[in-house]
């Protein structure tokens, strides 16, 4: 069980070790080691998601570990309040940012075909890995603050939405 304290109110989330067992050590791994104190939800998308997990207030990105693989064939779904990490245009990108599902996003669940008997990936996806099991209107208050751009960054809270410090029980 990991405890998001934010100056919102507190998200708590349960880890899926058993469908993503890379993700879900990484992300606890961050919590252990106290990463995501005073990190900021940076990208707010009302109908989509909130992302944080890798920047202090100004935007200051912090030094990440190295690395994971991606997991989004797990069959784990982007539904709402689910919770997935962030990545560039490289699949296997992800390191500590992560995203809130605050709606249906099945659009960026792995997708892949088969041709002459083998799997051939068409969209990696974004790895989820846990789920909000309460603190939901803590993250629906989150997707609902004002935005605006700053610098290359958009879709960034006006006011700082801050993960103040993290509790991780068992």
């Amino acid at each position: 069980m990991i405890t998001l304290h934010t100056n919102f109110g507190d998200i708590k989330i349960a880890l899926d070790f058993d469908k993503a067992p890379i993700t879900a050590k990484n992300f606890e791994d961050y919590c252990k080691s106290g990463f995501y104190n005073n990190t900021i939800f940076h990208r707010v998308i009302d109908g989509f998601m909130i992302q944080g997990g890798g920047m202090e207030s100004g935007l200051r990105e912090k030094a990440t570990n190295a690395p994971i693989k991606n997991e989004a064939n797990n069959r784990l779904s982007n539904k709402r309040g689910t919770l997935a990490m962030a990545r560039t245009s490289d699949p296997h990108s992800a390191s500590s940012q992560f995203f809130i599902n605050v709606a249906d996003n099945t659009f960026l669940d792995y997708c892949s075909k088969e041709m002459f008997g083998k799997e051939v990936v068409q969209e990696w996806g974004y790895a989820v890995f846990g789920e909000v099991i309460e603190g939901m209107d803590v993250v629906d208050k989150i997707k609902g603050v004002k935005t605006g751009n700053a610098g290359f960054h958009q879709d960034v809270p006006k006011e700082d939405v801050v993960i103040t410090s993290v509790t991780v029980s068992a």
